[in-house]
């Protein structure tokens, strides 16, 4: 799914009432009724309601699902990028969208800017984009475990990597400067810095070898796990090589059940990157999970700053899920082993929404309560994106 700004300012009051409609109504239906969309967004006159939702559908911002049983649409996750744009827009946040910087395996990464010019970076969190053949041929096997949307996960993933961020950077550990965040988007500091996978060479490989590794006991004796600490979420400034750390939302609590395994991958696969790629094996085989000596609570603090501990719950099963599937998939292609889905992954947009139109959407009371407060009446945005 790819950011396409271009009908943003176009938009009328009426149209973002109108989309703001059902994506509320979403809250309760897979498919929300046309009548419904017409009674919360509080227009008067069928015709003008129509004609809002025949504008939001050729840009593709909400969609009909086929085979539905009555008349209705569903937010696209095109719909979300622009409601969540225009509340960074409200708020001052964005003025611009610039260039796609990068692509995750489950996000997509954009230099914008504010109404003062400067730069700023736009995460958009698209959680369900991951292998997407394995999770087009589990569909059964996602739906029985879990019943949130992709939608839904991705505001997780987003308020779970603001919240960890905000707390990191606020106790001196070298992260980005969180901004903002709105629905499944967040806004963060521009780092003048390089992946560490894409450093041709460094200056002191022991040097930083070693930092890396005391960050990971720093984490954990903060009670942190990063989860995912690898030399795609490790930035290194080329002139000073001191490292900055990102993406969050799989970090975990060293209470959590697995905290060891996460704990030790984390170690290993800084060790395997220095070997591979720099030639450097150290002499000292720690850090173990011996080693970790609590002396903060960061993990408690981000559960009382409004990240629940249901809410990670929810989100770490899915991530698991997910994980799972995509070693799976791994462990598939090792033993070449094909499927009858190889041609999808060439096709990953239209796979994306084929998912949407399936609708992973049933969401539970809790879940509607959590996102019923992110739902605002917009107005039509006057900036330059």
């Amino acid at each position: 799914m790819k950011l396409d700004t271009r009908a943003i300012r176009y938009l009328t009051a009426e149209d973002w009432r109108v989309l703001t409609a059902v994506e509320m109504g979403s809250k309760n239906h897979e498919v929300v009724p046309t009548p419904l969309i017409s009674q919360i967004s509080g227009l008067r006159g069928a015709s003008g309601v129509n004609r809002c939702i025949s504008n939001l559908a050729k840009v593709g911002l909400i969609a009909k699902v086929k085979n539905a049983k009555y008349d209705g649409y569903r937010l696209t996750y095109g719909g979300l990028d622009y409601l969540a744009l225009n509340t960074f827009i409200k708020r001052k946040s964005i003025y611009s969208i610039g260039n796609q910087v990068g692509v995750g395996k489950e996000s997509d990464i954009y230099v914008v800017a504010d109404e003062s010019g400067k730069q700023v970076i736009l995460k958009i969190h698209r959680l369900g984009r991951i292998s997407f053949r394995t999770v087009k041929a589990n569909r059964d096997y996602l739906r029985n475990r879990n019943s949130a949307s992709w939608m839904y996960m991705s505001r997780l993933a987003a308020m779970k990597e603001f919240a960890f961020m905000r707390i990191l950077k606020d106790n001196g550990f070298p992260v980005p400067t969180p901004l903002d965040q709105a629905r499944h988007c967040v806004l963060m500091e521009l780092i003048d810095s390089y992946p560490l996978r894409q450093v041709t060479s460094i200056a002191d490989p022991p040097k930083l070898y070693a930092d890396l590794m005391a960050l990971i006991l720093r984490f954990a004796s903060q009670g942190l796990i990063h989860g995912d600490f690898n030399e795609f979420n490790i930035l290194v400034n080329e002139e000073t090589q001191q490292p900055v750390v990102i993406d969050f939302p799989q970090m975990v609590s060293i209470d959590h059940a697995n905290a060891k395994e996460y704990f030790d991958r984390d170690v290993q696969c800084i060790k395997t990157f220095f070997e591979r790629k720099f030639k450097f094996i150290s002499d000292d085989e720690g850090p173990n999970w011996e080693d970790v000596k609590r002396t903060g609570k960061l993990d408690i603090e981000v559960e009382a700053s409004g990240f629940s501990k249901k809410q990670a719950k929810e989100l770490d099963k899915y991530l698991q899920q997910i994980t799972q599937l995509d070693q799976r998939e791994g462990d598939e292609a090792s033993q070449g082993v094909s499927t009858d889905d190889d041609d999808e992954q060439e096709q990953s947009d239209n796979v994306e929404e084929e998912e949407e139109e399936e609708g992973h959407s049933n969401l539970s009371q809790n879940n509607r309560d959590e996102m019923k407060n992110e739902a605002e009446t917009p107005r039509a945005p006057r900036s330059g994106v």
